[in-house]
Order: structure tokens, then sequence, then C-alpha cells
């Protein structure tokens, strides 16, 4: 028994070494002496045996040499041989864009005072005039219907002011003629673009994301930016850019379009340029676009740039009446935008044209890993956030407005089901909006756009489903009339753009995510590669820090799960944040010490192993998206109803990690392991569950109400006062119902008890009055109210060729 004890206190002082962090020379002391003093009350810990054991230990922990010898030198050699060599593009991406909170959240042992420093953007005075000036002013010239399916295109109005009014320069500088808005006001402009017409949205976020205006702010000799900078920020420019090919999607390091150094002639002169032959395919604006940005594989068989044949991926700039380029043709991809392919034969391009000029040849996809975060950083998320936000507004209103067995249909809990998921999931993507575009502002983090491009979109796949289900035939049947489905369209467009969903979840989130976030990892891939004394040093150093930090995290992940949580210390914020706080401390060391595990014990068999792989990268995502909701509910004025809806979104969000441990912990290769991290990480189960009933049915009737949630989100959207506008007509009819509902209430159980009679609506409310259950006042605003709501549920019917709209349904 005594032996038993003994072992529990040893491993509980170790344990406890790794929790705090001791250093390594007073941890290795207080390691020795609690070893020593186990050998009082157990001989076994003082036999030779164990004593050459206690010895072998200090000095692996103690002595560089002897620690390279028996450790770190065979596990370089172990890991070279697990892991698959790097490849250029992964090197490459190494290098791109920059790390945020994301990776503190990965250290297993975040900062919060430095969380508790970080302050959400708001617009500037210019941007909010600008979103309540010019924004509106567009969105109030939009007619989705009559662009969709009649026009196929915008009407040349629209264009001409989203030109004149800076809609194409959102991200070009102020001395270049553009509007050079953060990317927080980035992001709201589009959205509430995008609450109108999803065409329009697309139109002016593809100029200010992955494009020619960015790569040229960014990358842009002198020359290139005082020529183009101006001209596309006044529009007189419209440009695309052609990444994606046929067979390269997602993959775009393997883009197969070639361009070949020689001489040619530009504008009558000979000079030094490349012969380019590509084609390209989805590229939005194409159809349109009068200047062309173009990725390719560069390639010197003559050496006119001297050694070497490969040159790498290169981005060049190149007007679209160049001989050789074929531009105008369209696809459909479901929506009315432009977006058409792009191919090109013989082209001759100068090397003036490549973007950078030749200081950047080779150097392509460093560049295009850089600027894709705006695109997933800030125009999908902003889609989708309009979205969310519009199917709150209109589909709570609506399920105030519909009535069915006598009640609102917002109030059975099966719809509540789906409402409140709804409101839980709108407050998420906008908390999530507001965090990830603060980070957008610091730098450009790869990683924590990528799970802003998926986990947004997705949200809004899952938000409209549901708000297709509680419209019912209101939101299938086709029309001016419908709210809903065109949104419901362009679902698989967002989900596909800018790196295929799955692609992304299954590979780019985690396995970018461990090499750019891990302390350690990606500097020791690095050490794999060269021989010598210097290096293996080098990893040494890394490897015996990975260890202590796996350690650390795993001690830290384990006392906190027999403690209950007890042991974390987190003091910032209100009582609120403190609770969700200490259960997101705990979270993530369990998921750094996962990791590392699962790291360690599949290597590179991991990246093949993409469900778990993604399952990994779905509890980092939602750490972060936890973050986002506890952040921005803290910024905005405390209410009832605020928390309830981060209260809600936050335990989804902790359902959604503890599905994903739990599934990649019954998944692992070694089941024993798996099992033995669940029993150490959650010994008492999961600590954290899914929103309850009670919870689902406040947030279900909150959706239907005037709150301050509500009342946020719509500062975000457009939405009409117009009642023949489509979403307008339910604005205008909820307005309403929120004016008379107590009068018509009364109404409404007068009928059905049989105190009123009438064989209509005028003759129902002249009862009303005759029996004094409402005023004439009150009985002629009931009647007005409930021919709105009568107006507000049809659906529109068409000609026999569903060509033109012809109502004519008879009230009964």
């Amino acid at each position: 028994m005594s032996t038993l004890i003994s072992i529990i206190v040893l491993s509980l002082v170790t344990a406890g070494i790794f929790y705090l962090q001791l250093p390594r020379r007073r941890g290795a002391v207080i390691f020795a002496l609690t070893w020593l003093l186990a050998g009082t009350a157990e001989d076994a810990f003082l036999h030779p045996v164990a004593l050459i054991v206690l010895l072998a230990i200090l000095a692996v922990v103690l002595h560089s040499g002897f620690r390279r010898m028996v450790l770190s030198k065979p596990a370089r050699k172990a890991l070279q041989k697990m892991m698959p060599p790097m490849s250029a593009t992964e090197k490459e991406a190494l290098d791109a864009g920059t790390t945020w909170w994301e990776k503190d959240l990965f250290s297993g042992k975040p900062d919060w005072n430095q969380f508790d420093a970080i302050e959400l953007s708001s617009l500037t005075e210019r941007e909010q005039a600008f979103v309540d000036g010019e924004v509106d002013e567009l969105c109030a010239m939009l007619d989705e219907w009559d662009i969709h399916h009649h026009r196929k295109d915008m009407p040349e109005e629209v264009w001409q002011f989203i030109k004149d009014k800076g809609f194409l320069g959102l991200i070009i500088p102020e001395e270049y003629g553009g509007l050079h808005f953060s990317p927080y006001a980035q992001s709201r402009v589009v959205s509430k673009i995008a609450s109108r017409s999803t065409v329009a949205s697309v139109s002016v976020m593809v100029p200010n994301s992955l494009g020619p205006g960015e790569l040229l702010v960014k990358y842009g000799t002198k020359e290139q930016c005082d020529y183009w900078l101006p001209r596309l920020a006044r529009g007189e420019e419209i440009p695309c850019f052609g990444l994606t090919s046929p067979e390269a999607g997602s993959d775009a390091g393997a883009i197969p379009d070639r361009g070949v150094v020689c001489r040619g002639e530009y504008k009558g002169e000979e000079t030094l340029g490349i012969r380019l032959s590509f084609s390209k395919r989805w590229i939005t604006l194409a159809p349109v676009a009068t200047v062309v940005g173009l990725a390719f594989k560069l390639y010197d068989p003559d050496s006119l740039l001297g050694e070497g044949e490969e040159r790498g991926i290169c981005c060049a700039l190149v007007p679209a009446d160049l001989p050789g380029m074929e531009i105008g043709r369209r696809h459909n991809p479901g929506a009315a935008f432009m977006n058409g392919p792009l191919t090109g034969k013989d082209v001759f391009i100068p090397m003036e044209l490549l973007i950078g000029g030749q200081d950047y040849i080779g150097r392509g996809w460093q560049m295009l890993a850089e600027c894709l975060g705006a695109g997933r950083g800030i125009s999908l998320p902003a889609l989708s956030t309009a979205a969310g936000e519009m199917s709150y507004l209109t589909v709570g209103a609506f399920a105030r407005i519909r009535r069915q067995f006598g009640i609102e249909v917002g109030k059975f809990e099966g719809v509540q089901e789906a409402t409140a998921e709804i409101a839980g999931g709108a407050y998420m993507l906008e908390a999530y909006r507001a965090f990830v575009t603060r980070g957008l502002a610091d730098g450009a983090p790869s990683v924590m756009t990528a799970m802003a491009k998926y986990h947004a979109t997705e949200t809004m796949r899952r938000l409209v489903n549901h708000g297709m289900d509680v419209l019912g035939g209101r939101g299938i049947q086709l029309g001016p009339r419908n709210f809903m489905a065109l949104v419901y369209q362009t679902i698989p467009i967002a989900i596909t753009v800018e790196g295929a969903n799955i692609l992304t979840r299954s590979m780019m989130i985690f396995g970018q995510g461990a090499i750019r976030c891990h302390p350690y990892l990606a500097d020791e891939l690095l050490a794999f590669e060269g021989e010598g004394e210097e290096v293996e040093a080098r990893f040494d150093e890394l490897f015996s820090a990975h260890l202590g930090h796996t350690f650390s995290t795993f001690s830290r992940a384990a006392l906190l799960g027999v403690s209950g949580g007890l042991l974390g210390k987190v003091e910032q914020g209100d009582s609120f944040s403190r609770r969700w706080l200490k259960q997101l401390d705990r979270y993530c060391a369990v998921f750094a010490a996962t990791a590392d595990i699962a790291l360690v014990t599949l290597g590179g068999d991991l990246k093949r192993r993409e469900m778990l792989s993604a399952r990994l990268g779905d509890a980092h995502s939602q750490l972060v998206i936890a973050c986002a909701i506890i952040k921005y509910r803290q910024q905005q004025p405390v209410s009832e109803a605020g928390d309830l809806h981060a209260e809600y979104a936050l335990r989804q969000s902790f359902a959604a990690i503890n599905e994903a441990l739990a599934a990649l912990y019954r998944n692992m290769p070694q089941r024993w392991m798996g099992r033995l991290l669940k029993l150490k990480f959650f010994p008492y189960g999961f600590p954290v569950a899914a929103p309850d009933d009670d919870l689902i049915r406040k947030l279900g009737n909150l959706i239907m109400v005037p709150n301050p949630v509500r009342e946020a989100l719509s500062e975000a959207v457009y939405i009409s006062d117009d009642p023949e506008d489509a979403t307008g007509r339910i604005n205008v009819t909820y307005q309403r119902l929120l004016e008379v509902e107590r009068h018509y209430n009364l109404f409404l159980e007068a009928e059905a008890k049989g105190v009123i009679s009438g064989s209509n609506l005028d003759e129902l409310a002249a009862s009303a009055v005759e029996k004094k259950v409402l005023t004439a006042e009150q009985a002629q605003k009931v009647a007005d109210y409930d021919r709105l709501r009568y107006e507000c549920l049809l659906t529109d019917a068409f000609d026999r060729q569903l060509d033109k709209v012809d109502i004519r349904i008879a009230r009964p």
C-alpha cells in the first residue's frame, strides 16, 4: 500500500511541477527530493536500479549532451521518417500571414490579461457616414428579384453608382483616391449590401478581396501603384483575379498555367517578358473585367533571368485587351453576379506587368496566401453574417405574424428549436465578424481566417435552412415576395469559393494551425533539414521544450479535470465572463494536450487522417468562436436578452467541442489511448452541456419580440420600410402588429368565443365595435393590420409561362 501511495504522491508532485511550469533545475530538485523522501516510506525507491533510473531522468533533464545522445537524436531520426518532407509550397505558406489570438489558445495556457485588453473595432465617423449614406442609397436601388430573374445583371445605373461612390476602392489608400476602410468597416459595407442583394455584394467584395487592388497595395512597385490604383479606385478599371483552373481549385499550388520567359513586342517595342498560356474557371467579374490578375508558374528555359529553369509561381496584372486574351463568356453559378472563364493563348506580358516587378518572381504563392485572408476573413463571413441577421429579423417576425391552431407558430416548441438556433447563430456570427476583423486589423492571420470562412458559411447554411423550415411553403414559392429563397440558392456558392469547405475543414484549419500556432512544431520541422552539431543542438533545444510543453498541458488538463475545474484561476471580466473563461482555460489545456499527443502518436499520418485532423480543427475553431462571443458580449450594453443569446451561443460552441473531442477519442488508432485521455481530462463527463429546453424556449420567444440584440443586429443590415418590397412587407407588418397586438388578440379571442360574428373582416370589425370589444378606432387599426397580415402571407402566382406575376388571390 505504501508503494502505491508513494507513486501517487510522486505523480502528483510531478504533475504539479509541470502545471506550475517551474524552471527546469528547480523542478528537477523538487522531483529528486520527492523521490528520495518516498524512499523513507518505501525502500524500492532507494534500490540501486531505482536510483539509476532517477539519475538517468535527472541527466536527461539537466545535461544536454546526454539528452541529445539518448533522446533527441534518436527522436529526430524517427520523426524524419514519420513526417513527410515539406514541399516548397508548404514552406512558403509558413512564411505567409501572421497569427493572433488563435495561437495563444493553441498554447494551452492563454494569457487572459492579453485577451481582456483586446478592444473590438468600431466604425469611424467617416466609415459610419458611408454606411449610413452611400451604402443605404445603393441598397435602396437594388431589386434582387429583378436582377436575378429578369436582367441577369445589375442595372447600368447601379454599376455606375458603385464605381462613382468608391465601392471598388474600399481597401485602396486615400492617396490613390480610395477609401482605405478598416477590415471591420469593409465587412460592414459588404454585409449591409448582402442583406439586400447577393449579386451586388459579390460584385463589390471581389475587387476588395483577393485581386489586383490588394496585391498592388501590398506588393506593387511605385509605378504600378501610381498608374493602376487611382484607376481602380475610380472604377475606371474593373478587376478580376484568375487563380483557379479546371483541375486546380482548392489545390491552388497545382495550377497548370505556364509562362515562359522570352523576348517579344509590347507597345511597338521589343522587351523582355513572358509568353503565357492559361485556362481559368469560375472567375468572378471576369466577363466585365478590364484588367486581370493572373497566377501562373514561370519557367526560364533559356536562362534569360539567370540560372535555373523553374521560377515558381508568379502574379501578373494583364489588360484584358492584350492579344491572345479571351474574355466575356459567363458561367451560371446560380446567382446573377458576373462569373466566367478566362483563357489565353500565347499572351505576351512584359516584365513591368509582374506584380512587384522581377523582385517578386517566384513569390506568388506567398503573396496569394497572405491576400486570401481578406476573402476568407472579411467578405464571405460578411455575406454569412448578413444572411444570419436577416434570418433573425425576418423569420423572427414571420414566426410572430403567422398563426396556426390559434397561436403564433413561433410559440410551438418544435419551431423554437429552429428559431433559437437562428437567434444564437446570428449573435455568434456578429460576434465572430467583430473578433476576426479585429485580428485582421493587426495582420493577416491565415489560420483564423480559414476558420472564419468555414464556420461562418456553415453556420449560414444551417440558419437559412432553419429559416426555410419555419417559412414552409412561404419560403419555397419563388417570386418577388420571397425574402429567403434567393439567399438559400446562394449557399453552395459561399461554401465553395475561397477553398471548398470540406478541404478547408479537413486539411487547412488544423493542418495550418498545428504548424502556425504550435509553440515549437514549425521550428522543429525546419530543424529536420540539415546535419551537424549546430542543427542537432537546435533540435534538442526545441524538442526538449516541446516535451516540457506537452507534459505541462497534459498535467494542467488532468489536474483541472480531476478538480472539476476548481484549480483554474481566471479573474478577468464580470461574473458571466469569468464563468465561461474558466471553462475556456480548461478546454484550452485539454485541446493543446490532445493535439500534441495526436501529433506524437500519428506523426505525418495525421495529415492523411483527415477526419481526425478535422475534429482537432473543429475544437480549435470553437475555442476561437467562444472567445469571440465572450468579447462581443463584454463590449455590448449589458442586458438580459444579450446574456441569454450569449449563453446559448456559448453552449452551442462548447457542445461542438465536446462532440469533436469525443469523436476524436473514439477513433484514435490506439483506442486505449483515446479512452485514457477522455478519462484523464473529463473524469466526470463533459462539464458544459448543450442548451437545455428552457433556454431554447426563452430564445425562441426573444427572437419574436423587440430586444437589444434585435436592435443591434438591425443596425448592421438594410431593412426596407416599403410595404411593396419583399423584406419591407414583413417589416411593416411586424411593426404594425407590435402597435395593435393587444387589441388584435382581444379581437381574435372574441371571435373564437363567438362574442363577435361576421362573414368577412369588415363585418367582424363592425361586430367588435357593436359588442364594445373594441372602439371604432381600434377596430379600424386591427382590420388594417389583418389585411397587411394576409397580404404578407401570400406567395406569388404567375401566368402559365411563369413570366408575369399575377396574384389575384381573393380573401375568403
